[in-house]
């Protein structure tokens, strides 16, 4: 066992698959020579080859489209967005092809594609670099959505996602790449489509995703100290969602709050809490809450980022509310 970094597992986890399967290749802006933006594909250009390490032009839209026609004809592609910012222009392949061939062909063709990248708030990085697409990928049938928080369960899921047949969205974070980890020596894989449980608790129930779990499981930790018990889990796959790990949690604890970062209309924080007052309303000791973005676009300046993003501070006061404290 070692510690390893969020970036040099994503690389080996791509590197494993590649080397057990010939049709996996990875394509995208810097993936080959400059080892990709974030060094995510560090070393993979000089052991497997520019023919399956692939620099391309800027053209989110158009190697998207490559990655989707070649998932049709027998390759198991990864295509990697500097940022998910910029896959709004390859929707269309993603969402009109990759999303639903599958189903318009009555099964004949299945489309084994990963697409995978940074996504969400990464710093002063402007209203166009900061914004969080799951809940728009997970509303889409035909997609799968992962969004791991940490390197254990990235190299675990992602070996899952490009053994898929189905496409997938795989989000990172580049503010996690450099978070460390100790990591198996064996290979291992991480079923997707199941929550994983941080914390235990017996108060109230926090349910959250991706990195924000981090300032999740703080807060929870701080709380601990004034005899609040918190159970935190970590949602890991948006879509298929862990709906029964939610449920058991709250028919426990009797309380919810969720945390997202994303904004408040249409989120996951919306489904979940349809999904639990519709099969466990009798168990709620108080509303649901939800900590997410604030309704507008990310601001620049660092004080108004500071209100806009959520913090350990908002997380602890709406646990507190939620339990009429």
């Amino acid at each position: 066992m070692k510690k390893k970094s969020f970036r040099e597992v994503i690389a080996e986890a791509m590197s494993e698959e590649m080397r057990r399967d010939n049709t996996v290749y990875l394509m995208g802006e810097e993936v080959a020579q400059y080892n990709g933006a974030y060094k995510a594909s560090k070393g993979m250009l000089e052991e497997f080859g520019p023919k399956r390490v692939i620099d391309t032009p800027i053209s989110e839209l158009g190697f998207s489209g490559i990655g989707v026609g070649s998932a049709m004809n027998g390759c198991r592609p990864i295509i990697e967005f500097m940022t998910f910012n910029f896959s709004l222009v390859a929707m269309d392949q993603i969402i009109n092809n990759a999303a639903k061939i599958r189903y318009m062909s009555g099964g004949q063709w299945n489309i084994p594609i990963v697409f995978r990248g940074p996504t969400g708030y990464a710093g002063q990085l402007g209203a166009t670099h900061s914004q969080s697409f799951e809940s728009w990928y997970a509303s889409c049938p035909g997609l799968k959505v992962i969004i791991p928080c940490n390197p254990y369960d990235a190299k675990g899921l992602l070996k899952s996602a490009i053994r898929d047949n189905n496409p997938v969205i795989f989000m990172e974070s580049e503010q996690m790449y450099g978070d460390k980890m100790i990591i198996p020596d064996e290979e291992y894989v991480i079923p997707i489509g199941k929550a994983d449980l941080k914390k235990e608790g017996t108060d109230i129930s926090l349910v959250s995703f991706g990195k924000i779990m981090k300032i999740a499981l703080s807060a929870a930790h701080k709380l601990d100290q004034e005899n609040i018990s918190v159970e935190v889990i970590d949602l890991r796959t948006i879509r298929p969602l862990d709906y029964e790990s939610i449920l058991f949690s709250v028919k426990k604890t009797n309380r919810l709050v969720i945390l997202e970062e994303s904004w408040p209309f249409s989120s996951i924080a919306s489904e979940i809490s349809y999904f639990i007052q519709k099969k466990a309303f009798d168990y709620l000791d108080a509303p649901i809450n939800r900590i997410s973005l604030l309704d507008t676009p990310a601001p620049y300046a660092s004080n108004l980022i500071q209100n806009w993003f959520p913090n350990e501070n908002k997380i602890i006061n709406t646990i507190k509310n939620t339990l009429y404290l």
